[in-house]
């Protein structure tokens, strides 16, 4: 079956209601990773695993896959292999191995896999398990520079792209649960390593990325796997944004914790926003009152055509370019639909 064929069928077996106009436009195959996840997430009536199966393989041959994968270099890096983390965001290795995990790469692709080898060897800290912004000379992350988001992203892609039985990965989930902070202000910074000279990250009050990021991680996990250890971690990291509405004071629930969270970005890279969080604890089966005001504020955005404008991009440029600030956005669109309908709203 041909992409336009396969577009039609979907459209034919689309939902009824409001959104089939949005379904419509975000199974246009000119973005097929959206398509694909259209497919899956939202769904048809009629639809068989074989069309999902063929809009991922599309995800491969069409779009933005093949557009970064022909920019890497044949270890499995991209740029400078020292310079993963890229000096100047958001070239390097790291960042473009989160890109192809957000737009739905295959994880059985050769290239793929030189990726995640490239990262497990370079950055995760041997020592420990987490992953590091730098490498140090005896091979591997330097043990100092192990952060807790950069470890949740890294975790997250490789468990997506298929290891999450590799035991490097596993002993990263362990470092995940057993350094994991959910500090909120209310007492000392914590002690030792890791938290030491990581103030911005740990500190009096845990910095949100580096709660969001690791449970975005172990969310990647399907249930029947999670140890008790994940499953608690979860909870606790769940209740942390909970008590904080995801995007607000938690010791003031009618302020806004930070502005720039109330506003929808892709991609998020390190940082985080409500739809994010949002989509992030729903997708867990959460259900809950204080999920409200990011509920209503989410809805709030939504147009006149039943879509959802980009409200902010990264500080710096991807190697490729996704959708414009203040344009409709397909990216933002298809998180809204999905985090709505999971809620209820």
């Amino acid at each position: 079956m041909t992409a336009q064929k396969a577009e039609e069928a979907a459209r034919r077996r689309a939902p009824a209601g409001g959104d089939v106009h949005v379904l419509d436009w975000l199974l246009e195959a000119e973005n097929p990773s959206v398509r694909y996840f259209a497919l899956r997430d939202l769904g048809a009536r009629g639809l068989s695993p074989r069309d999902v199966e063929q809009a991922k393989a599309a995800v491969m041959s069409d779009g933005f896959v093949p557009r970064l994968l022909a920019k890497q270099k044949p270890a499995g890096h991209w740029g400078p292999a020292a310079d993963f983390y890229g000096r100047s965001k958001y070239w390097g290795t790291v960042w473009t191995f989160i890109l192809l995990a957000e737009v739905g790469a295959d994880g059985r692709d050769k290239r793929i896999q030189r990726a995640c080898e490239f990262l497990l060897r370079w950055s995760q800290d041997r020592a420990s398990g987490g992953f590091a912004y730098r490498g140090s000379a005896a091979g591997g992350g330097q043990h100092s520079g192990v952060i807790p988001c950069l470890t949740g992203n890294i975790v997250w892609g490789l468990i997506r792209f298929g290891y999450l039985d590799d035991p490097r990965v596993e002993k990263a989930v362990d470092w995940i649960v057993r350094y994991a902070r959910f500090d909120d202000g209310d007492g000392p910074a914590p002690k030792g390593w890791p938290y030491d000279k990581r103030e911005p990250c740990y500190g009096r009050h845990t910095c949100f990325p580096g709660v969001v990021k690791p449970l975005k991680a172990l969310a990647e996990i399907p249930p029947a796997r999670r140890s008790s250890r994940v499953r608690e971690t979860i909870a606790q990291s769940v209740e942390f944004l909970l008590r904080h509405r995801l995007y607000k004071k938690s010791h003031d629930p009618a302020c806004v914790a930070k502005p720039i969270w109330a506003k929808c970005g892709f991609p998020l890279m390190w940082q985080t926003d409500v739809l994010e969080m949002f989509d992030l604890v729903t997708g867990l089966g959460v259900r809950d009152e204080r999920l409200r005001d990011a509920a209503e504020l989410i809805q709030s955005k939504r147009d006149a055509q039943g879509r959802w404008r980009l409200e902010r991009i990264p500080g710096s440029p991807t190697l490729v370019s996704f959708d414009r600030v203040g344009r409709p956005s397909k990216w933002i669109t298809l998180a809204a639909l999905r985090s709505l309908r999971r809620h209820g709203a």
